[in-house]
């Protein structure tokens, strides 16, 4: 699948932004060459809807384990990063962030909140290996990225 790469930001922004994506978001069909002539601007637009705002990311009170969350995902999708969240701070695991999933998160222990999810992204990477070891190809790359968030 197509998409444009955007610049990185530090834990907050990575990734690309496909054909499907920016069409569902446009609300029109779009072509490649609609994609490669996405500005930089729109791009982060999109993110900031799809992977900040929508799933409400912003409203995670410690910085740390907001940007953690926001970039697990971008990486692996907001449900699933909403329901590592949820485990985390032992609410039912919807996949939704609602008022009971932010009380408990913006009210838990954050460090204890932020190595949680950090294990269950680790795990992940791990399961994605075990279960299909073409895969390992990219566990350097998972592990780096992942490492940003144990060295801060």
């Amino acid at each position: 699948m197509r998409g444009i790469r955007l610049p990185t930001t530090p834990k907050t922004e990575a990734g690309r932004i496909t054909q499907a994506t920016l069409s569902a978001w446009r609300g029109v069909s779009v072509t490649a060459k609609d994609v490669k002539a996405l500005t930089e601007k729109e791009a982060r637009t999109i993110y900031a809807s799809l992977y900040i705002t929508l799933p409400r990311f912003d409203e995670i009170g410690d910085m740390r384990l907001r940007e953690l969350v926001i970039d697990c995902g971008v990486h692996v999708g907001t449900a699933r990063a909403t329901k590592w969240l949820q485990e985390a701070a032992q609410v039912k695991a919807d996949g939704h962030i609602g008022p009971i999933t932010l009380k408990a998160v913006n009210s838990g222990n954050a460090n204890v909140l932020y190595k949680t999810v950090l294990a269950f992204r680790i795990r992940h990477y791990g399961r994605i290996v075990t279960n299909d070891p073409s895969q390992s190809s990219f566990a350097a790359g998972w592990a780096n990225r992942t490492a940003e968030f144990v060295t801060g």
